[in-house]
């Protein structure tokens, strides 16, 4: 399977007719830039390219009155005073002869990618359409979107489908109140829209785009909107927002699919949204969520109006689609305090509906508590022109977009000549080693005492590493002998800094201590798996591994009994697992017995791994990750893939997963795959985090978080230094 790219040149043919500086901005050249960028960089040839057809009328009707659609269809015989005309009646809109055409085909591009990634031919993709459709409502064309491709696709989803749980993420810098509309009382989509905001003062000027909005009904809790109140946000203030309210929520949720209105005029240079989001943070954001829904993601773009600025970010977001490593993020990870209140306005709006977000760590501030205006952040540039944000972008075209992909992907060094392992295809077993006059000396370096057996398999861990280092292999996994993984860990580290590495993440699970002469400002230890939470320095962390701690509450009946693993989240005779509503389950016992759980809970690792090791690691933006599961490091398959494939984006890809022999059997394909790129598999339903997790993540945030800013999820009491300063 691979990405599908859906497009039709007929989407060119409408353009402003008259005069309107507000319309003008939505133009043909969008999409012929957006394209060119795909084919210049080769991109576009990798993908499987389908030409669009016309939705339907009858499909149009899922979302859209038939009044509406009438409307529409009538503009193909007006003249241009009778389309301008019509095109007063609505707001930012305007018609053309070609338009009823244009928008079904918009509509029909959302509808066969969804129909591509749900039938298997392709695992995910993008629509690159015109009109966009965000903003468009069952009986009203708004904001230059005619009908809404997004919605109607979410609805197709279920219809076809069956699908009952779709997660729709809106990056558009605009508030997609169409959307909202549509879905605001329908609990099987999760609708997630950061957008400028400004307190009300950015279009489309409404109250119900701030965070007290939440959904309707059986839809409270379902519509989560992030409101920006200035301009200037950038790629720490994207991230946080992702790592502290959308991923926690999604996890919970547990989609079958995501789609995506992929707006890029929340990116560096646009007109629209004045934000300083660099096109790589697109990268970056995509594949955060390709670890949901089993990686099936439909994107369909929306706004976007620097032509350069839209062209490369669309690049970004295809490049990471297709498996490509995400290239480095730049600036320094530092979340303005804006953003933080923001965030946390988000957080106090939907935890009485969320347990990811009432297990959060951050205190949660009351509703009336206000904190003054959030310290401006300066833009690149004041005037019309953007002059100096089109300076930031024109370097990123060459070095960025055209990143070399290393000859080999993903590489394994066996500690056992001829083991089998059931690996997935294009996987290279690492067969060359090492010189063993090179592997002896680190071994006596170190003091290790490696036998026959395990010096070979260090020799062709160098090998492995050294082709990692060198931009030869882009990442892989490193089995070790019995007992010698704190060894080679030591090995892996001092090669890594000798040779070029400025900056190596070691994230160690298990019990493997620190190495005492490690100097902090080039590696940052990461241990879960410690007997507490500690920090020995700003480099040395420690924190154990979450453990169920909680209980099984069970109703009495006079035939069976009803248990429950949690809280009803919506509604007090059902149960929420992961987002289902599902009826309390009835077993047919007449006394209660223990049930089986998970060995840690699900919102107590992924707090860790979303509110903790994620934060660390893009602060520490690392040259290369060591991932290192030792002696009882207790993860489930299903953790390590997830903490293996989240691990990738911060060091581009370049990551070396190093396993115990023991371990590597159940766990080899596993990690081969996340690693290629695909998806991590579901870690199962989720249960909030036990109060002795939620103490100790406390614990360790308070005193890091002078250090590592993007662990804040809220905004400091007033009085206190900004996070800017």
């Amino acid at each position: 399977m691979g990405t599908a790219l859906v497009y039709h040149e007929d989407m060119t043919a409408t353009r402003l007719l008259w005069d309107d500086p507000e319309c003008e901005i939505e133009c043909p050249e969008r999409l012929t830039a957006a394209l060119d960028g795909l084919r210049q960089r080769g991109l576009q040839q990798r993908c499987l390219c389908l030409t669009a057809c016309e939705a339907s009328e009858e499909e149009l009707g899922m979302v859209h009155s038939p009044e509406y659609v009438a409307l529409v269809r009538r503009t193909q015989t007006l003249d241009k005073e009778e389309l301008q005309a019509l095109s007063k009646q609505f707001d930012a809109v305007y018609f053309h002869p070609n338009t009823f055409h244009c928008a079904r085909l918009a509509v029909g591009a959302a509808l066969q990618l969804v129909d591509a990634v749900l039938t298997g031919a392709v695992h995910n993709g993008l629509a690159l359409v015109r009109p966009p459709g965000h903003h468009s409502q069952k009986e009203a064309a708004n904001g230059f979107c005619v009908f809404n491709n997004v919605a109607i696709a979410a609805k197709h989803a279920k219809q076809k489908y069956g699908l009952q749980r779709i997660l729709i993420v809106d990056w558009d810098i605009h508030h997609g109140q169409g959307i909202q509309y549509i879905f605001d009382d329908d609990p099987s989509v999760l609708y997630f829209s950061w957008h400028r905001y400004e307190h009300g003062r950015f279009w489309p000027f409404l109250q119900e785009s701030d965070a007290h909005a939440v959904g309707q009904g059986q839809g409270q809790g379902f519509t989560v909107n992030l409101p920006w109140n200035q301009v200037g946000m950038g790629n720490a203030d994207y991230l946080a927002a992702f790592l502290h309210v959308l991923l926690p929520l999604a996890f919970e949720f547990d989609p079958e699919l995501v789609l995506v209105s992929a707006g890029f005029d929340s990116a560096i240079g646009d007109p629209e949204g004045r934000m300083r989001a660099t096109p790589e943070c697109f990268a970056h954001l995509t594949q955060l969520m390709q670890v949901l829904a089993g990686g099936r993601i439909c994107a369909v773009l929306e706004g976007g109006y620097h032509l350069e600025s839209l062209a490369q970010s669309v690049c970004m977001m295809v490049q990471t689609l297709l498996g490509d490593p995400t290239p480095p993020l730049l600036g320094l990870m530092v979340p303005c305090q804006s953003a933080l209140e923001s965030i946390q306005s988000v957080q106090t709006a939907q935890a009485p509906h969320w347990t990811s977000l009432q297990q959060n760590v951050a205190p949660v501030l009351g509703p009336s508590t206000r904190f003054p205006e959030g310290r401006s952040l300066p833009l690149l540039a004041e005037n019309p022109t953007y002059e100096a944000a089109e300076a930031a972008l024109s370097p990123l075209q060459g070095e960025l977009c055209l990143r070399p992909t290393p000859p080999i992907c993903t590489a394994v060094a066996l500690a056992v000549p001829g083991a089998a392992l059931a690996l997935p295809p294009g996987v290279l077993l690492q067969e060359e080693s090492a010189l063993r006059e090179e592997t002896e000396a680190w071994a006596r370096l170190h003091k290790s005492l490696f036998q026959d057996e395990s010096l070979v398999a260090l020799g062709k861990i160098l090998c492995l590493l050294g082709g990692i280092l060198d931009g030869q292999v882009r990442n892989g996994i490193a089995v070790t002998a019995a007992l010698a993984t704190a060894a080679t860990v030591e090995v892996i580290i001092q090669r890594c800094l000798s040779h070029g590495a400025q900056r190596l993440l070691c994230v160690a699970l298990g019990q493997l201590d620190r190495p005492l002469d490690l100097a902090d400002d080039g590696v940052l230890w990461l241990n879960i798996r410690g007997k507490e939470a500690a920090v020995e320095s700003m480099f040395h962390i420690s924190t154990p591994l979450p453990q169920v701690r909680g209980r099984v509450a069970v109703w009495r009946g006079s035939h069976c009994l009803l248990v429950f693993l949690g809280v009803p989240a919506h509604n007090p005779g059902s149960l929420r697992f992961g987002g289902w509503l599902q009826e309390p389950v009835a077993v047919s016992r007449s006394e209660p017995e223990a049930l089986p759980l998970s060995p840690q809970t699900t919102g107590g690792f992924l707090s860790c791994i979303l509110g903790l090791v994620l934060p660390l690691a893009y602060g520490f933006q690392p040259d290369v990750v060591l991932m290192a599961l030792g002696p009882a490091h207790g993860l489930q398959n299903a953790q390590a893939a997830l903490l293996a494939s989240v691990l990738r984006g911060p060091a581009g890809g370049r990551i070396l997963a190093v396993v115990e022999e023991e371990s590597i059997l159940q766990l080899a394909r596993t990690l081969a795959q996340v690693l290629l790129g695909e998806a991590p598999p579901s870690l199962g339903p989720f249960l909030m985090a036990s109060p002795e997790e939620i103490r100790a993540l406390r614990l360790l945030k308070a005193q890091l978080e002078p250090r590592w800013k993007l662990l804040q999820a809220a905004a400091p009491p007033p009085g206190s230094c900004s996070p800017i300063a």
